[in-house]
This record gives C-alpha cells, structure tokens and sequence, in this order.
C-alpha cells in the first residue's frame, strides 16, 4: 500500500511591526498588527470620519488652550509591542510623555477613542477595550453612532470601570481631563 504524500500547509507570516513598515507601501487604509498578523479594514464612511473629525477638534481645543500634550487622529500608528500597532481613531499624549511621539507613537497614549463601524464592534468593544485595559491606556472613549451614544471607561486599579455613558444630547466628560465633556449631537447632528 502507497500513501499519498500530502502538500504542507503553508505557514502564516507573522509580521513584526518594522518588517511591516519596512516590507510594505504607506497606505490611508486602516491597518493594524495584531498577534503578528496584519488588519487591514476598507476606508470609513462618511460619518464616521464626520464624528472622528468633530471629536478632533473638539479635543484638541480644549488640550492646546491648556498646554496639556498632543492630539492625533488617525492613521497613525501606535506601536504597543513587537506584534502590536493599533490606529485609534484620535490619541491624546500628554505633554510629559511627549517624547513617545516619533515617526509613530512609541507606546500606549493617554486617552484613545473609536468609532464603531459596520464590522468593527467586537474589535471596538471587546478586543480594543481588552487590549487598551492590558497596555494601561488611562481612558478609552467608544462612540457608537448606531445608538448615538458615547461611553467613556476609565483605568482603576489595572482595569476599566465605565467613568460615563450618554446619547444625544447628553454630555459625557473625561475622567482624565478634568472639564472636557462631549455629546454625541455636537459629533453628529
């Protein structure tokens, strides 16, 4: 009896995140590095880029008029480990930790928000939230535009307790910056 010899099941390339930078085109794409492997996710829409902007400037007001760091938006990337880059949609650095901020950002910032879009809510909710919660990122902020809402979870004691949730026209305010609130009217009308 002769067996068949069956072709080997080729291996999945695990990426370091500077072979990705390295090896690959720059690109607008969102596009994330998780466990070695790539994500790459279609452009958002509209108003999801509506929202990121709003929040933006928003948050980035408020931080500039007190000199208290640097606000992003993405795409940018945020190198958490080896195998580990994230593109939240808007980062706040504070001014102490500045220095983090390189052709990349060099370890988790302050403050993240996300946008929840059409197939991202299990990677928003849950595996951003659980991975945010393990690097000790200080605040996470989720904006919901299918329930027109914002939720805003605060690191305690090593892991996140909801700080304040809204919808509409309710104002939802940072734990970490003291006097910066938001609704989710004034993101999106």
């Amino acid at each position: 009896m002769t067996t068949a010899a069956l072709p080997r099941p080729k291996a999945r390339r695990l990426w370091t995140y500077d072979e990705m930078v390295s090896e690959l085109p720059e690109t607008n794409l969102p596009t994330e590095l998780w466990n070695g492997e790539i994500i790459m996710s279609p452009a958002p829409h509209p108003d999801h880029q509506r929202i990121v902007a709003r929040f933006y400037k928003k948050l980035d007001h408020f931080v500039e008029e007190r000199g208290l760091g640097e606000v992003l938006f993405s795409p940018v990337d945020v190198v958490l480990s080896r195998h580990r880059a994230v593109q939240p949609d808007v980062l706040f650095v504070s001014k102490l930790r500045r220095d983090i901020i390189q052709k990349q950002v060099n370890a988790v910032p302050d403050l993240a928000m996300e946008v929840i879009s059409e197939g991202s809510w299990q990677r928003d909710r849950i595996q951003k939230k659980a991975l945010y919660e393990q690097f000790e990122l200080l605040e996470y902020w989720i904006v919901d535009p299918d329930s027109r809402s914002i939720e805003v979870f605060a690191l305690v004691n090593g892991s996140y307790q909801l700080h304040g949730k809204g919808s509409g026209a309710e104002n939802v305010g940072s734990k970490l910056l003291a006097g910066f609130e938001v609704s989710f009217s004034e993101l999106i009308p």
